[in-house]
């Protein structure tokens, strides 16, 4: 008696087959198979038929098998995501976006962080291809040759064939913010360069320099700092928010790299005894999801990167479904978004030095004009 409920349990645990949801419905299991996975063929399934079958699948609790749907047309339905670091805000905004798509298509994904390592770069992409990827997603990863497999770079700013570039409007933002800080009186403005590590650095700031004559603003190497690093906490901007107070050059504006480099900024400046914005304004760069949250709230260049991390999933599944033809490049235009890290300039400048033993070495202003800052 035990021996047979022991049995029948296990029986009822058993799961839900296609076939089973298709005699539910008296149709054939090829239509069922249709409707649920959306292949083309299900067009021409009337659409009081597709509810009936969505209705029998969630009746039934029905979950189609991966692996075994995998063996039968040879195909993974994964691909790999190359990220610099995986949980850094700008990072997880765009797997999010990534994630949401996939999972609605029923794709999974791996996921893989090199930290700017070449060679650990090459042990990825080729682990990956050995899991049976089917394409590539990179992240604000600087690709050195052209990848085996359809692939799509969010900041990639290298051409290959096969790859599709999702790149931002620099020059757009550069404009909107500049304009912002010089509607507000500011003249004097500091900035923070990117770190040559991250795929966006060069770009933006060849954008700036090219924009801030444009506007009438002159970019002055003493109040210009380069990041170094890779680090994904505000630390990456605060020694070099101290270093642009300890070489005693008045500024009132800072347009920083990014929102992490702008934040850490606004605690050296603080600390400093400044006030935000009375005395320096502050523009970050990705709106991203602490920005609104900080004291003050920050005034940010937006990507909408969630948003963008969709659109680089739907762009690769498209070249691995053959669904669209291949676009090298696709140009993303991002706004700015204005709160209360920004204000009209003071009527004096800053210039509020550090003790010696605090100012930080590292990061210098490089070059005399604006054609050499853009190197």
């Amino acid at each position: 008696m035990k021996r047979a409920q022991r049995k029948l349990k296990r029986s009822d645990n058993r799961p839900i087959t296609l076939r089973a949801v298709a005699e539910s419905v008296k149709l054939t299991a090829s239509t069922v198979s249709h409707v649920l996975n959306d292949s083309p063929a299900a067009r021409s399934v009337p659409e009081e038929t597709k509810r009936r079958i969505f209705k029998a699948a969630r009746e039934l609790n029905y979950h189609p098998n991966f692996f075994a749907r995998s063996l039968k047309v040879r195909r993974s339905y994964t691909v790999g995501i190359i990220a610099e670091e995986i949980g850094d805000a700008y990072g997880s905004l765009l797997i999010s976006g990534i994630e949401r798509y996939l999972r609605a298509h029923n794709f999974f994904f791996l996921t893989v962080a090199h930290r700017h390592d070449p060679k650990l770069l090459a042990t990825y992409e080729h682990m990956l291809r050995q899991r049976g990827v089917e394409g590539f997603i990179a992240l604000d990863t600087i690709l050195d040759e052209e990848p085996i497999l359809p692939s799509v770079a969010i900041a990639g700013h290298r051409r290959f064939k096969g790859v599709t570039n999702i790149v931002l409007d620099h020059r757009h933002a550069a404009s909107v913010a500049l304009k912002h800080l010089i509607d507000l009186g500011h003249e004097r403005i500091a900035f923070m360069k990117g770190s040559p590590l991250s795929a966006d650095s060069q770009d933006r700031w060849t954008a700036i320099c090219e924009v801030a004559p444009q506007l009438g603003l002159c970019i002055r190497p003493e109040l210009v700092v380069k990041l170094q690093g890779v680090d994904p906490t505000p630390n990456l901007g605060y020694p070099f928010a101290k270093e642009l107070l300890a070489r005693k050059e008045p500024f009132t504006a800072l347009f920083a790299y990014n929102d992490i480099s702008a934040i850490g900024s606004i605690c050296a400046f603080q600390e400093a005894g400044l006030c935000v914005p009375r005395d320096i304004s502050v523009v970050g760069f990705d709106d991203i999801q602490n920005a609104a949250y900080i004291n003050p709230p920050l005034t940010t260049v937006r990507q909408p990167l969630i948003e963008m991390g969709e659109l680089a999933a739907r762009t690769l599944l498209d070249t691995i479904e053959n669904r669209a033809r291949y676009v090298p490049e696709i140009i993303i235009r991002p706004e700015l978004v204005v709160r209360r890290s920004t204000g009209p300039v003071a009527t004096r400048g800053v210039c509020v030095a550090l003790p010696p033993a605090e100012a930080d070495p590292r990061g210098t202003g490089d070059g005399a004009t604006n054609r050499d800052l853009q190197s």
